[in-house]
C-alpha cells in the first residue's frame, strides 16, 4: 500500500530516541522528510545522520515558546514544504500525589501541555488542506498509570485540547490525532520498569496483562505513526488511537 508519503515534510519532536525516534524513521523510510528535534545539539545531529539525507535536526525544547515558528521555518528552510508535525516529549517525573513537586508539575506543564498546544497552534496557522498534527499521548488518557501522577494529569487534557482542534480544524481539511501507546520497549519503559525492586518480575507482570503478552516494539508504534500521519489515513481525526497490544480497558 502506498501511503503517500513519499517527499511530504513533517516536523516531529522529541525524535532523538524513543517513540519520536521510531515514528521519524518510519516516516523517512516510506519516503518522507522530516525536521526531528530534541533538546541537544550533538545527539540531533546524530539522529539525523542516521536517518540520512532526509532528515536535517534542530536542538529545541518543547518548552520554549519561540521553538515552533523556527521548526516549522526550518522544515520549509530545507525541505521546501511542510505537511504536519508529530508532538512527542520526554515522560514527566513519575511519583505519586504526595511525592511530586510543585515545580515538577510546573515545568511538565510547560513541555508536555503547553508545549504540545503551542506547537499545534504554530502548525495549525500554517498547514494547508491535507496537512495533519498528531500528537504522542498515553495509555493514561483512558486509565491511570499507577505511579505517574503527572502523567495522568496532563495527558488526558491534551487529549481534549486534541479533540477541540479537529472539530475547528476540520473545516479546513486539516487532521488531528492521538496515539496511545502503553507498555513499547522503550528506553522510558525500561528506565520505569528499573524502579521497582525486581525489573523483571515488573516486566513480567505487566506482560501478562497484555493480551499479545508482549511489550510492543518502537519500530511497531512508529508504523502506526506513519500510517496515521500519512494521506492514507485520510478519514481519519479526532481519534485517539492505542497502540497497546490490546491493554487498555477503560473505552
Amino acid at each position: 500500500m502506498d501511503l503517500g508519503l513519499k517527499d511530504r515534510v513533517y516536523v516531529v519532536t522529541g525524535a532523538t530516541r524513543g517513540l519520536g525516534n521510531a515514528a521519524a524513521r518510519e516516516l523517512v523510510a516510506d519516503g518522507a522528510k522530516v525536521v526531528l528535534t530534541g533538546r541537544d545539539d550533538n545527539g540531533v545531529a546524530e539522529a539525523a545522520a542516521e536517518l540520512g539525507p532526509n532528515a536535517v535536526g534542530v536542538a529545541a525544547d518543547n518548552a520554549d515558546p519561540e521553538a515552533p515558528a523556527r521548526l516549522i521555518a526550518a522544515a520549509r528552510e530545507h525541505f521546501g514544504g511542510f505537511h504536519g508535525v508529530l508532538v512527542s516529549v520526554g515522560g514527566p517525573a513519575p511519583g505519586f500525589v504526595a511525592d511530586n513537586t510543585d515545580e515538577q508539575w510546573g515545568a511538565a506543564f510547560e513541555s508536555v501541555f503547553l508545549g504540545a498546544v503551542r506547537m499545534a497552534r504554530a502548525a495549525a496557522a500554517e498547514l494547508a488542506e491535507g496537512g495533519v498534527i498528531g500528537f504522542v499521548l498515553s495509555g493514561s488518557v483512558y486509565e491511570p498509570v499507577p505511579g505517574l501522577t503527572i502523567s495522568n494529569g496532563l495527558r488526558p487534557g491534551l487529549a481534549g485540547f486534541a479533540k477541540s482542534l479537529a472539530d475547528e480544524l476540520g473545516p479546513r481539511g486539516i487532521r488531528v490525532v492521538g496515539l496511545l501507546p502503553v507498555r513499547i520497549d522503550t528506553d522510558r519503559v525500561r528506565e520505569l520498569d528499573a524502579l521497582s525492586a525486581d525489573p523483571e518480575a515488573t516486566r513480567r507482570a505487566q506482560e501478562s496483562r497484555i493480551p499479545l503478552r508482549r511489550y510492543g516494539l518502537p519500530e511497531e508504534f512508529g508504523r502506526v505513526a506513519a500510517f496515521v500521519l500519512s494521506p492514507g489515513a485520510s478519514y481519519l481525526t479526532g481519534v485517539m488511537l492505542p497502540v497497546d497490544g490490546g491493554a487498555l480497558r477503560g473505552f
